[in-house]
């Protein structure tokens, strides 16, 4: 199981922590068809708010993996299919996961990690990568500012369950020529929304709990 992402050892802890792909296998169980259209309603709700694509992802061994999403009406926009995975060093979401992780479990992940650069702006240092995700940690949201494709500016929230966990985050993204990164951070509020409402569909034991 630790061979594959589904448990992790953490001397720290003196045991064994869920992995990166348990939280994954739970959202691919839990996304029946279902849930899967109460999740679109959700990111459906507010891509009309916010004009722009929005997304459900989820942490998955080292990478993010866009388990649900919602495309603009506008013609200019990045089409990923669900399913698709992407860096984590340089999107939103991933920065947000890897921000959220202890400093055991990051290290870990970042030490697996390929560095590489996607867009000129992308933070390829691992010191100047580790001074970013504190400043994502204190702020509590992902920022990709033209790091995973030249043109693109991305913010992500956290969805949390018991304990504070992260399971999954909400993510917004939108090219340059239509918004700024200051205008996706004024959703950051409709963000924190969805996430509570993406909580209560996916987990709603849990959400009543927290």
């Amino acid at each position: 199981m630790e061979l594959h992402s589904y448990a992790m050892h953490i001397f720290a802890e003196r045991g064994f922590v869920s992995g990166v792909q348990s939280t994954t296998l739970a959202l691919r169980m839990l996304c029946g068809a279902n849930i899967r259209r109460e999740c679109r309603a959700v990111l459906r709700g507010l891509v009309r708010k916010l004009g722009e694509t929005c997304n459900l992802t989820a942490p998955d061994a080292g990478r993010v993996l866009y388990v649900e999403r919602i495309d603009t009406a506008a013609p200019l926009r990045m089409h990923l299919q669900p399913g698709t995975w992407v860096p984590m060093h340089c999107t939103a979401s991933g920065k947000l996961f890897l921000a959220s992780m202890s400093i055991l479990e990051r290290q870990s992940i970042l030490n697996h990690l390929s560095l590489t650069r996607s867009s000129p702006h992308t933070i390829i240092d691992r010191q100047e990568l580790e001074i970013e995700l504190q400043k994502i940690r204190k702020r509590d949201v992902g920022i990709d500012n033209e790091e995973f494709v030249c043109g693109m500016a991305a913010v992500a929230v956290p969805v949390r369950v018991r304990n504070n966990k992260l399971v999954a985050g909400i993510a917004c993204h939108a090219p340059t020529a239509r918004m700024s990164l200051d205008d996706l951070l004024a959703g950051v509020p409709d963000l924190r929304l969805a996430a509570e409402a993406m909580k209560q569909v996916l987990f709603p034991a849990s959400a009543v709990e927290t």
